[in-house]
């Protein structure tokens, strides 16, 4: 794992271990609790234009917002890639240069589309 994903991976383990609240964090709910804080984060986003959307990051209020929400759907998703032995440093490379992917969003003729 990558050490920076590890060492935060670590810190959340502790965090959740000092709880005792490692009987709960079965990978189904690990798995609605990561859903619900994506729920969370495109909230934020509900009926906004495209500008407003945007400006979010200029607004203080806006980006902490944010950034709250993206921390929550990280920390879920750091647990349940723990629970399976998954490393998520090294998971997403492969997931991205797979020939699905690569092919279905061709560089040159997808530039910008």
């Amino acid at each position: 794992m990558t050490q920076d994903l590890a060492h935060l991976t670590s810190r959340i383990l502790a965090f959740r271990d000092a709880r005792s609240w490692r009987p709960f964090h079965t990978p189904k709910d690990l798995a609605l609790a990561l859903n619900i804080e994506a729920g969370e984060l495109a909230e934020l986003f509900l009926w906004k234009t495209e500008a407003e959307a945007t400006g979010m990051a200029a607004d203080s209020v806006g980006r902490t917002a944010i950034a709250d929400e993206l921390a929550d759907v990280t920390i879920y998703a750091l647990l349940l890639a723990h629970h399976y032995g998954i490393d998520l440093g090294e998971a997403v490379v492969p997931s991205w240069s797979q020939a699905g992917v690569a092919a279905q969003h061709r560089v040159i003729l997808l530039r910008g589309n």
